[in-house]
């Protein structure tokens, strides 16, 4: 589900090049299940090698980690570690909507309905623990570091950007925000155009860029309240919220009243004390922490990449050697360094 701050937030759009230099902690999660969405061949199938393993996800890292090292970008790729108790729900929601579109997906397949198979398809990606290792594996070949997060990804990419390690994170999701990171990022790991639903149209995706100090400004709101205002619009610990209340509504509120507690209206009263606030509160404001106070990047390892994705999973020779040759020394003829970029 994920929360919609949407309607009450303003993002700055900015270009590849504001980001040159600039070190970002990528959810990995989340931009792992973006590539497995939509990076699909023409019956919306997953793509995959000679041996029918998918490769959707590693063309996706390959390919868009190569374009943003070209752009002198450093990431980092965040990974979750254990869930909270209370995701349990928000993940058995996902579990049965994958299903349910596997189900639509087929069912569209057989019929020839080719676009309605196309739009079923991207509702069934699951990330499997082999698709993790691969990830992991090809992100270390690219020089780039890997942090594991005890708990929320997004979590841990907020908090490298509040020691100084990141310069922003980077998820589709809005939840970095409650986390406290001082500046997130939407669209990085997505590129070209996107397809308006049921419309045969398609618009430019733009980066996106949120400042939480502007956002707090602007809605004179603490980061305290503002995890406030997410628990009634609803998070991935209470899916859902409060009936009948959106982001404009739950801003309203608390700016009205300060805090969940003071609420004044009785039938949001009443629902608010059946969510377990005090606790998804904690969660956001008090998160676990990596022991972590250093980030080192590493040289591309150009052999290792030709032998994983081209012998390994059949990818194209050729289409892998040119894109490489993206970050390659001219006068060298080295693959670039990422450390001689900091």
């Amino acid at each position: 589900m994920g929360l919609d701050l949407k309607p009450i937030l303003s993002p700055l759009q900015i270009k590849f090049n504001d980001l040159i230099n600039k070190t970002v902690a990528i959810d990995a999660f989340n931009a792992i299940y973006q590539f497995l969405a939509t990076i699909r061949g023409p019956t919306g199938e997953l793509l995959a090698n000679s041996k029918g393993e998918v490769t959707s996800h590693l063309s996706g890292l390959f390919y868009r980690n190569i374009n943003l090292i070209s752009y002198n970008i450093r990431p980092i790729y965040v990974f979750d570690g254990k869930a909270s108790y209370l995701k349990l729900n928000e993940i058995e929601r996902r579990d049965e909507i994958k299903r349910n579109a596997t189900q639509k997906y087929e069912q569209a397949l057989s019929e020839g309905r080719m676009d309605e198979a196309k739009k079923y398809s991207q509702a069934t990606s699951v990330l499997t623990e082999k698709m993790i290792e691969e990830a992991k594996l090809l992100l270390s070949y690219l020089g780039i570091p890997i942090v594991q997060a005890p708990s929320e990804g997004e979590a841990t990419a907020a908090y490298l950007t509040n020691i100084g390690l990141a310069y922003t994170s980077a998820s589709q999701d809005y939840d970095s925000i409650l986390f406290g990171t001082k500046k997130l990022i939407r669209n990085l790991t997505i590129s070209g155009k996107r397809k308006v639903p049921n419309r045969n149209v398609y618009i430019d995706i733009a980066l996106e860029m949120f400042y939480i100090e502007d956002i707090l400004s602007k809605v004179k709101l603490s980061r305290e309240q503002l995890v406030d205002v997410g628990i009634l619009i609803g998070t991935d610990f209470n899916p859902g919220g409060v009936p009948r209340i959106g982001p404009k509504k739950a801003l309203k509120l608390i700016q009205q009243y300060s805090r969940l507690e003071d609420i004044d209206i009785d039938h949001v009263r009443d629902l608010i004390s059946e969510i377990p606030y005090k606790e998804i509160r904690e969660i956001f404001l008090y998160p676990e922490k990596p022991s972590i106070t250093e980030i080192k990047f590493n040289d591309i390892d150009y052999d290792k990449i030709i032998q994983f994705l081209c012998q390994q999973k059949d990818f194209s020779h050729e289409r892998i050697n040119s894109a490489l040759q993206k970050v390659i020394k001219k006068d060298a003829n080295q693959i670039r360094s990422l450390d001689n970029w900091l």
